[in-house]
């Protein structure tokens, strides 16, 4: 019987070294787990840091490229702004100078009359010079073609004289300022 109760004590001796044995596996089994799940978590952080860079990367792109549109517009509507600066003077203006090109028509045999519209014609001359040089020139009419651009038709005529869809006469002038319509004429048109 002690045979056995040392047979039984080697063998819970060893299954005890066993059992440490296999602790200890176990426990490098989960050290090795812990380091592979480690370095999954490290991975998946580091693919996180990657997309979070990329995804800044690109968002200040973004931010640069409406910068540099914002800056560009309002560059441009500055230069508009300075290039038509007089558009608005120029509209209160242009009613004058058909008052004053009305008057200029007038014939007389008076001489106060002549002298009087002599110098009329030296302030239209003024009121013209200044105009031109701020870029306004007068829209062509009377013999061009038809272009609802330039010319506002109010009537429409036949006549012999002008090939169809051919401003006639012209019954208000209109002008421009630099590249931009101002008023369109006021015309008559062949049809």
């Amino acid at each position: 019987m002690e045979t056995l109760k040392e047979e039984h004590l080697e063998s819970d001796t060893l299954t005890d070294e066993q059992n440490e044995q296999d602790e200890n596996i176990d426990d490098k089994e989960i050290d090795t787990e812990e380091q592979v799940t480690d370095s999954d978590s490290i991975d998946e952080e580091l693919e996180l840091t990657k997309k979070a860079l990329t995804e800044t990367e690109s968002r200040l792109l973004r931010l640069q490229a409406d910068f540099d549109n914002y800056r560009r517009r309002t560059r441009l509507d500055q230069e508009s702004g300075q290039k038509y600066r007089a558009q608005s003077l120029i509209t209160d203006l242009l009613p004058a100078l058909d008052n004053f090109e009305r008057a200029l028509k007038i014939d007389s045999d008076d001489e106060q009359v002549k002298n009087l519209l002599h110098g009329m014609e030296m302030v239209y001359d003024q009121i013209f010079k200044a105009l031109e040089q701020e870029g306004v020139e007068p829209i062509k009419s009377v013999g061009e073609p038809f272009d609802p651009h330039f010319h506002q038709a109010v009537m429409q005529v036949e006549d012999d004289e002008y090939d169809s869809n051919v401003v006639v006469e012209e019954l208000q002038k209109g002008y421009k300022l630099k590249d931009r319509v101002v008023r369109p004429s006021m015309v008559k048109v062949n049809q």
